[in-house]
């Protein structure tokens, strides 16, 4: 099955993250956030983690029962060391998923600013195609803020959370309720403590 990519505030600094994780590793908690994670009622665990460079990391948390590679509903969490400010790494993912439009009839989004907070919501959807010609169709929520690491290093964090539905069938009954669902998931994002690296 084809990944959906699932661009990074890194990519600004000409990262590439187009493979999906690797099976079977060995996860680290590089962030100091081991999870698990609670989201609207739900524990997540840290399942992945990368740091491909000094500046960048990025965990991923899903559910028990649950992987990266076919997950319903999955935590992100990611630092870049950077002075980047919440609305421009917002922006540049932004920018990307305006080019996947070429292939992705489905590509949507909203960007939303908190001006007393500086933080940047963005709200969108892609989808993808399986093996077989089914539909894959993710939702996702990006909460960007400005924050430090552990060693007192600024630069941005984002605070994600996104949903999957696998199959034609299962992605038409997504995408009929998605407007009533995202807006709660929206809420409890705006509202979720952000984790302390």
């Amino acid at each position: 099955m084809p990944a959906i990519t699932r661009y990074a505030a890194a990519a600004l600094v000409a990262l590439s993250f187009c493979t999906g994780p690797a099976l079977a590793q060995d996860v680290t908690d590089y962030l100091g956030v081991p999870g698990p994670i609670t989201f609207d009622g739900t524990d997540y665990l840290l399942s992945w983690s990368s740091q491909p460079n000094a500046q960048y990391t990025k965990q991923e948390y899903v559910p028990a029962g649950q992987t990266v590679e076919t997950y319903d509903s999955m935590i992100m969490v990611e630092f870049l060391a950077s002075e980047l400010t919440p609305l421009q790494m917002a922006g540049a993912q932004a920018n990307m998923l305006n080019e996947r439009k070429a292939t992705d009839p489905l590509v949507n989004m909203d960007i939303m600013q908190n001006d007393q907070t500086g933080e940047v919501l963005l709200d969108f959807i892609v989808s993808a195609k399986d093996e077989k010609g089914e539909y894959i169709v993710e939702w996702n929520g990006y909460r960007y803020a400005s924050t430090q690491n552990a060693e007192g290093e600024a630069g941005g964090m984002l605070f994600a959370i996104s949903h999957r539905a696998y199959g034609n069938e299962a992605s038409q009954a997504f995408m009929s309720t998605l407007r009533d669902f995202k807006g709660t998931q929206i809420t409890e994002l705006s509202r979720a403590a952000l984790p302390e690296l």
